[in-house]
């Protein structure tokens, strides 16, 4: 592609129509990028026409236009939300000063950094969930599934057109490099651990879309009080895309909860075999599930004590999650915040200095959110009288970073020993029989308002179209 109409084909509050200098560096980078979808984006999707929502301006009536597309020539946009008049720093060293239009050159490799990791998320997660498709449980599944995709490709552009925009060479070579790792590569993998984690059937990805596009949020909504003004613009629009990405999760597994429970009701029994035989999944293997996405999602948040993290903050770059909310100094010099270590075969809390916790804060913030929606999953559950609660899993365990990085602590919180784990991970933690069962139910279904036996239809369509919509309409 020699040229791009960017008035059309990328829609953008960005006036690239009227900097050359950007738009000779996206030039060459779309071609690129149109190579990396098609050689992993959706598997066999290329000419699909999906009912897919699209961004086309910052304003409610254009944030969300609905129409059939084919993946390939989706509408990548580039928005940042309207701009705060006089808007302030408001934490850390530079607590008052004027919000930056410009990287300040001290902080110049310290906010590519966080650009880059963020970006590099982005198109992770559509390589994790290339082969997904293949097996959807339903068209309505399958139109939400590439929504997410796209809208991570979307995410992928904002975070290249930060690069492009402000970081000159340094900036176009770390964008080339977001096309060139894979998820999962020996020689060239994504920057975090759990971007490199296979997702290998659906229930792993209802689990990714509600756990780990919730650390997304959190992310997303830290760098969102950034005094770096575009960055912090860019991450708060894409805050309204994220959220129907924890939806997708969230609903999902509440339907794979809704079908299991109808089962167990119709048959009368809570065994795990009967119910695997009944081709559902049994509560206990959602559990394991949950309790595997969500200790491999909090290390994401990083170590529980972080220099990097205390600098970021001090230095304006990234904020905790709603900032403006907290009561303190904004500064945090002299507080503390208690961590969590294993001492004398028990865990125990050791205060330590706020600024180097802040990681920790995020964390805990994110474990409470994530928290209320597993309540939501219960109550789902407590409707139809099955007398079983999902939990979330102590925040100790499973850990691999940090000072709890290899501790043996079970999902309730003890500290276990080696013989105890060994013997009790596949009670908590998916076996390969587990796993090799849920790939078993995994066959696709595609039929207009019919869906897998695994999981109940929803409670309504997308966009108030029916549940039996024709959401994609194959090539």
């Amino acid at each position: 592609m020699s040229s791009v109409d960017y008035s059309d084909k990328i829609p953008n509050n960005v006036d690239l129509a009227g900097d050359r200098t950007l738009q000779r560096a996206l030039e060459r980078w779309q071609p690129g990028f149109l190579d990396w979808w098609a050689d992993m984006g959706p598997d066999g999707s290329a000419d699909y026409d999906v009912y897919l929502r699209t961004a086309v301006s910052v304003e409610p009536s254009g944030w969300a236009q609905f129409d059939y597309v084919k993946m390939p020539d989706y509408r990548w946009g580039i928005f940042l939300n309207p701009p705060e008049k006089d808007r302030k720093i408001h934490f850390g060293d530079h607590l008052g000063e004027a919000a930056w239009q410009d990287v300040p050159g001290e902080h110049r490799a310290n906010l590519r950094r966080i650009i880059v990791t963020q970006g590099d998320t982005e198109p992770a997660s559509v390589e994790q969930q290339r082969h997904l498709g293949l097996t959807a449980p339903s068209q309505y599944d399958l139109r939400n599934l590439f929504q997410v995709n796209v809208e991570e490709g979307r995410h992928l552009w904002a975070m290249v057109y930060l690069l492009h925009r402000f970081f000159g060479r340094d900036g176009r070579e770390e964008a080339e490099a977001l096309l060139e790792r894979r998820s999962g590569d020996r020689d060239h993998p994504r920057i975090l651990a759990a971007f490199n984690e296979k997702t290998p059937d659906w229930l792993s990805f209802f689990m990714f879309t509600y756990v780990t596009d919730r650390d997304g949020k959190f992310q997303l909504c830290a760098l969102a009080e950034s005094g770096f003004d575009p960055l912090a613009r860019t991450t708060k629009f894409m805050l309204t895309e994220e959220a129907h990405h924890m939806f997708v999760g969230e609903s999902g597994v509440g339907r794979v909860l809704q079908r299991t429970c109808e089962v167990m009701n119709q048959l009368k029994t809570d065994d795990p075999a009967r119910l695997r035989a009944a081709g559902v999944i049994d509560l206990p293997t959602v559990q394991r599930y949950l309790n595997f996405h969500f200790s491999v999602t909090i290390d994401l948040f990083g170590a529980d004590q972080s220099s990097n993290a205390a600098t970021f903050y001090s230095a304006g770059l990234k904020g905790r999650y709603q900032e403006g909310q907290r009561s303190d100094d904004h500064r945090l010099r002299g507080e503390t915040y208690p961590v969590l270590e294993v001492a004398h075969g028990a865990l125990v809390e050791r205060q330590v200095p706020m600024l180097n916790a802040l990681n920790e804060v995020l964390r805990d913030d994110y474990i409470r959110d994530s928290i209320a929606g597993v309540q939501r999953w219960n109550r789902v559950i407590e409707k139809t009288g099955v007398p079983f609660r999902l939990e979330a899993p102590h925040k100790a365990f499973n850990r691999g970073i940090g000072t709890l990085a290899g501790a043996r602590v079970s999902p309730r919180g003890e500290v276990v020993s080696e013989a105890e784990w060994k013997a009790r991970r596949d009670e908590w933690l998916p076996s390969e029989g587990d796993r090799a069962f849920v790939a078993s139910l995994m066959g696709r279904v595609v039929e207009p308002g019919r869906f897998a036996n695994w999981i109940a239809p929803p409670a309504s369509g997308i966009n108030r179209q029916p549940v039996d919509f024709e959401y994609v309409r194959f090539g």
